[in-house]
Formats: structure tokens, C-alpha cells, sequence
């Protein structure tokens, strides 16, 4: 136990621990291995503004909720209707990149670091389907794993961070909330979390506003600073 009084992590797992839009892009070339690198680049901001189109209509109550299988489904469709690909099969295997992603290099090794010190949550807007095939693609250790779609709603909505607060039985100020999204951090913030930033490439870097407990370039350095509190 730390001076933070931390008895378990959570973590973020898509950008946080996964590079999500590798794994996309992956799967954008794969459907037409002769898109160039600005296009591919275009299909994947279309890819991830329909994502985040969807989920915020989820969060307003503008849409009924729908797991992301159906949302990776919808963008797959989006990217390949784009790029001019009606291959049904094709477009299958597209929608099903978001469970292909790889891990950052810094990852495995350190979740096996921290985990043994502390248990570990895995709390990812993925949905129960696409967790699984993530998990075991990119090699993520966890003592549990939690999807939003238990909640059926998106981070940042409380309900999704009180999952991990009700699996491990403690007060949320004995959780430390990980993410390289500060839009993740203050939701988990909004609920009593403890909270670390983890700066990844792909994140949403904290504002000056932004007041967390941790920061880090890394797991490594985040498993340092916690052996040393």
C-alpha cells in the first residue's frame, strides 16, 4: 500500500494500453492494400469520428445503447463504402481490427510489475466480445477485466467506473484510475478515483486545469513512483 492508499488499479485499456489506431490502420490495408498512407490515414479519422460520433449520442441519450461490435461494424462499413470495397467478408474482417490491437512495448512488462503488488482492472468502453479477443491478442494481464457494456453506457458516464468500484469492494479513493485520456480521468475523478495520467502518443493530454495524482511517460515510471510513495 502506498502513502496514495492505493489497494488496486484500473486501468484504461484502448490508447492506454493498446495503440488503437495501429491496429485500425492495420485493418484499413488490409481491406485495400493499395490505399497510400494519406488515405489510409483519412478512412481512419473517419473510422474513429464515427466511434466518437456515436458514443457521445449514446451519452446524450440521443441513441439507444449498442455495444462497440455494432459501432466498429457501422465504420467498417463507413471505410469500406469509401474506399469503394463491397466484399461482405471484407468488411466483417475490418470491423473485427478494433480486436486485433498491439500492445504498447512498455505494456506486458508492466502490468506483470504492478500486478504483483496490486490487483489489477482492466475498464474499457470495449464491449464483453471484443475485451476477450483484445485481451488475449495483445497478451493483457488482469486479475478482472470490466466492459462498459455491463453498464450499457460510455465512459466518461459514472456508471462505467462504478464497476470497478463494486468488483473491488473498496471506496473509490483506494482506486487508482489509469489512462493516457484526461477526458477518462476526470470521469473517474467525478466518482472519488485516485487518478495517473500515462502519456501515450495517441492520448488526450491534460490541460493546466488538470489536477492529477500521478503523472507518467510510462508504466515503468508509474510502477516507480509507486514503489517509491
Amino acid at each position: 500500500m502506498s502513502q496514495l492508499g492505493i489497494d488496486a488499479i484500473v486501468f484504461d485499456v484502448l490508447g492506454t494500453l493498446v495503440d488503437e489506431p495501429a491496429g485500425i490502420r492495420n485493418g484499413i490495408r488490409e481491406l485495400d492494400p493499395s490505399l497510400d498512407d494519406p488515405r489510409v490515414e483519412q478512412f481512419l479519422a473517419l473510422w474513429q469520428q464515427h466511434i466518437d460520433r456515436e458514443q457521445r449520442r449514446v451519452l446524450d441519450g440521443v441513441r439507444p445503447y449498442v455495444t462497440t461490435d455494432l459501432l466498429d461494424l457501422e465504420a467498417a462499413r463507413l471505410v469500406a463504402d469509401a474506399a469503394g470495397a463491397d466484399d461482405p467478408t471484407a468488411v466483417a474482417a475490418l470491423a473485427l481490427s478494433g480486436r486485433r490491437l498491439p500492445p504498447w512495448p512498455d505494456t506486458v512488462a508492466g502490468l506483470a510489475r504492478l500486478a504483483e503488488r496490486f490487483p489489477l482492472i482492466g475498464l474499457s468502453n470495449a464491449s464483453r466480445t471484443a475485451l476477450l479477443g483484445l485481451n488475449a491478442h495483445a497478451g493483457l494481464r488482469w486479475h478482472q477485466a470490466l466492459s462498459a457494456e455491463d453498464a450499457r453506457t460510455y465512459k466518461p458516464d459514472p456508471a462505467v467506473y462504478q464497476l470497478a468500484v463494486t468488483v473491488s469492494g473498496r471506496p473509490p479513493e483506494r482506486l487508482l484510475m489509469v489512462a493516457a485520456h484526461a477526458w477518462d480521468l476526470r470521469g473517474a475523478q467525478g466518482l472519488g478515483l485516485r487518478t495517473a495520467y500515462v502519456a501515450r502518443p495517441v492520448g488526450d493530454p491534460p490541460t493546466s486545469s488538470d489536477r492529477f495524482d500521478l503523472y507518467a511517460d510510462d508504466l515503468a515510471g508509474l510502477a516507480d513512483q509507486l514503489d517509491q510513495a
